[in-house]
This record gives structure tokens, C-alpha cells and sequence, in this order.
């Protein structure tokens, strides 16, 4: 079970997105590289998971969601 993903964190620069740690910037331990995953709100904005095709169940007024693991 993967840990819940914040819809728009108040500050996503801190922290890395690319796996379920979460770590913070000068903290990367899951070694994907030197640099860290932009949370989708950096990148396509505060309604990021309303476009696209995302496949996520976000009730109304939801702050995170509970992701599913990939099978």
C-alpha cells in the first residue's frame, strides 16, 4: 500500500515526488538521479489532476488521495 499523494502541498518544492519517500531535496535516497520529481502542481498547475487522463478517484474537496499500487 503506497502512501497518500497531496493534491497541492503548500510547499512541493521541499520535497522530492519520484517514489512513495517523499524525501526531502538534499535527502534523496531512493537514488533515481541528482535532482528531484516535480510534484504535478509545479508543472501543470493547481488543477493538474482534473486534465488528463490520470485514472484518480478525487472526491470534492479531497486534499490527498490514496494512490493504487501498480500491478
Amino acid at each position: 500500500m503506497s502512501k497518500r499523494f497531496p493534491l497541492n502541498p503548500k510547499h512541493p518544492e521541499r520535497n522530492c515526488w519520484g517514489c512513495d519517500h517523499y524525501c526531502a531535496t538534499d535527502a534523496l535516497r531512493c537514488g533515481n538521479g541528482s535532482s528531484r520529481t516535480q510534484h504535478p502542481a509545479e508543472l501543470l498547475g493547481e488543477d493538474w489532476y482534473e486534465h488528463g487522463e490520470w485514472n484518480l478517484d478525487v472526491s470534492e474537496n479531497a486534499k490527498s488521495i490514496q494512490l493504487r499500487a501498480a500491478r
